[in-house]
């Protein structure tokens, strides 16, 4: 009965998991926000009720590196923009890598911001279509405040302007709204502190003020270079400020190495969060487009034509019908496609669960239409392929799922849900305290538990229990553990410039700089990190020198034993990591100064003291050793 009850609660608890990570789109609450949509207007075989735009993100135009994404981003916006034609371009952020040479050092470099501002204009990219770029992480990096001469986006960008907005774009059928959400540090430290958004409460009353002058317009689309996920807000939070919108698009997280090339995902209130993989290694460029109201997109990459993007019917995954008149797919009289090339598009085949509708013809512009009867497919759900091919002998197919009933489940990938809706800074809030909890726990635990005799050859549970009680009744090693572990709680980690000629200091719980206190989000990973790959590993390497010690090894004998194949692993593993704290050292200079450098009681003087603490774990002579050493004895004699 235990192990079925055990076995219903794991299944129960995975099943929240995978609901509230990958929902389906059966399960989510769409009468919150549902409008009274009409089934009329409904796509037909006219060249009306289109509206496109263009994304792209993380451009990260760079003095030092890769000069060819300089020039591909040129020809983005001069020839890739000329065949497409949007309406709009949102650069959502990182439009320069601010990096130096060395890619450890982060700065405001002007002649980055001078090559994007060139490309903008000698492609005219800005008289073709509205441009709007708004700043990333990288963008705002070390600038002490937003009137400060390095705040060159403001000088250089097309849109010019800092903080949060509403830009409504009026068609003949209605108006779109898109709202920019600008989490970016305001004073900006330098890298990587500045890796999440963070928005506060005046920001937040703002962005409800545009979330509700919205409600008149058609759709509404949010903006922003940081997931949800990276953004830290006060309550309601702004998964919930932006539940009336039908989009988040966003970049910043690239294409995590490779590891996540399609970045999507939904809120529990209908909206579609969707990440775009960045320009700089992958050279990537999303298209959406509004077709009577329904929206769909397609994540593209740069020079691969002809470019499909099906807007009727949509696909059932991206659908919301919150947010979208569904209806007008069973209404309409014509299966929609927009197709671009540099050359002109020859065939534009139609396949529905394998079976060849026919080919579509031209409308006007990149819009081809064919007739189709959507009563047909009312039941369950169908594959729709496109298959387009140029005059260049170039093709390209494109395919998803639809469906017309309502009620039918799919869900989202797991991961890329993980990685979008969990708040990460949340989490790695939770999990520091949750490790530092353990290990002082075991600290003062062992330290007041009575110590075990010894039995006639211990396994390895009862002597890493006695070494941990040495260890916990060892007062050098106790109390330097402890303060330790106190320390990189309290802090400072370091103090230095964390912006350039601006005094700050790093905490776990937060950064300190230009009379701002940001709180803290990846100071939490940073002790995360040094808890799991230092504190606990150096708390578990002198309870094993303490064990040797009470084996009756020396310093002097033990290096003549060394060959032995537990201690040379474990020496090994130590000098690694102590090596990775040289590291830090060396990364800490590089980035924040040599100031900095020495003043880091968890870099630089760790790595001194460290060392030191070994030593006098090897050379330690106190009476309650020499205790634990006769026991040992004892019991390996008997």
């Amino acid at each position: 009965m235990l192990r079925l009850a055990a076995g219903l609660l794991t299944a129960a608890s995975v099943a929240l998991v995978l609901d509230w990570y990958a929902p389906s789109r059966a399960s989510l609450p769409a009468e919150r926000h549902r409008r009274r949509w009409a089934p009329q207007p409904a796509p037909g075989a006219e060249a009306a009720g289109l509206l496109w735009v263009v994304q792209v993100s993380d451009i990260h135009i760079s003095r030092f590196w890769d000069p060819k994404r300089t020039l591909d981003f040129e020809k983005f916006c001069s020839e890739t923009i000329d065949i497409i034609q949007p309406a709009l371009v949102l650069a959502t952020g990182d439009l320069t890598d601010a990096k130096t040479r060395d890619r450890l050092g982060s700065e405001q470099i002007e002649v980055e911001w001078k090559t994007y501002q060139s490309i903008l204009k000698r492609s005219r990219v800005m008289e073709k279509t509205k441009w709007i770029d708004i700043k990333g992480n990288h963008d705002s990096t070390n600038i002490p405040h937003l009137d400060s001469a390095q705040n060159y986006y403001r000088k250089y960008s097309a849109w010019h302007k800092d903080g949060s907005f509403h830009y409504i774009h009026t068609t003949s059928f209605g108006n779109y709204s898109f709202i920019c959400v600008d989490a970016t540090l305001s004073p900006g430290p330098k890298r990587p502190y500045n890796f999440f958004g963070i928005l506060n409460t005046n920001q937040m009353q703002e962005l409800s003020l545009m979330a509700t002058e919205s409600l008149h317009s058609n759709h509404t689309l949010w903006f922003g270079h940081f997931p949800t996920s990276t953004i830290i807000s006060p309550a309601p939070g702004i998964r919930t400020l932006m539940s009336s919108a039908t989009a988040y698009l966003c970049g910043h997280l690239h294409t995590m190495g490779g590891l996540m090339p399609a970045l999507h995902s939904q809120h529990r209130g209908g909206t579609l969060e969707l990440e775009l993989g960045d320009w700089m290694d992958n050279r990537r460029y999303r298209i959406l487009a509004f077709d009577h109201d329904l929206l769909s997109f397609a994540d593209l990459n740069f020079e691969e034509w002809p470019v499909v993007l099906i807007t009727n019917p949509k696909s059932f995954l991206y659908s919301s019908s919150a947010h979208e008149p569904l209806v007008r797919i069973l209404y309409s009289t014509h299966i929609r496609i927009l197709a671009f090339s540099p050359s002109v598009v020859i065939s534009v085949k139609v396949c529905i669960d394998g079976v060849h509708l026919g080919n579509a013809h031209q409308v006007s512009g990149p819009l081809y239409v064919l007739k189709w009867s959507p009563q047909n497919y009312s039941e369950g759900f169908h594959h729709l392929d496109v298959t387009v091919q140029d005059a260049s002998g170039r093709t390209s197919t494109r395919g998803h799922i639809f469906a017309m009933e309502e009620n039918l489940s799919l869900r989202f990938s797991f991961w890329p849900s993980v990685i979008l809706l969990t708040d990460h800074y949340v989490l790695a809030r939770v999990l520091f305290g949750l490790i530092m909890l353990i290990q002082l726990a075991l600290l003062i635990i062992f330290r007041y538990l009575q110590k075990p005799a010894l039995k006639e050859k211990p396994g390895l549970l009862t002597l890493t229990s006695y070494s941990l009680h040495v260890f916990s009744k060892t007062n050098i090693s106790y109390y330097s553990i402890l303060v330790l572990n106190l320390y990189t709680i309290l802090g400072p980690w370091f103090v230095g410039e964390l912006i350039d000629g601006h005094m700050g200091a790093c905490f776990s719980f937060g950064v300190l700089v230009g009379g701002s206190f940001w709180q803290g989000s990846l100071t939490f990973v940073v002790g995360i990190l040094q808890m799991l790959f230092f504190n606990l590993p150096l708390m578990a390497y002198l309870c094993w020198l303490l064990l040797l010690r009470c084996q009756g090894h020396s310093l002097r004998s033990h290096m003549r034993h060394v060959r032995r194949p537990l201690a040379v692993p474990v020496h090994l593993a130590m000098a690694l990591l102590l090596a990775w704290q040289l590291y830090s050292c060396y990364f800490l200079q590089r980035t924040y100064g040599t100031l900095a450098f020495f003043l880091s009681p968890m870099r630089m003087w760790l790595v001194v003291l460290t060392p030191a603490l070994i030593y006098k774990t090897w050379t330690l002579k106190s009476s309650q050793l020499r205790t634990y050493i006769i026991e040992m004895k004892n019991c390996q004699s008997s």
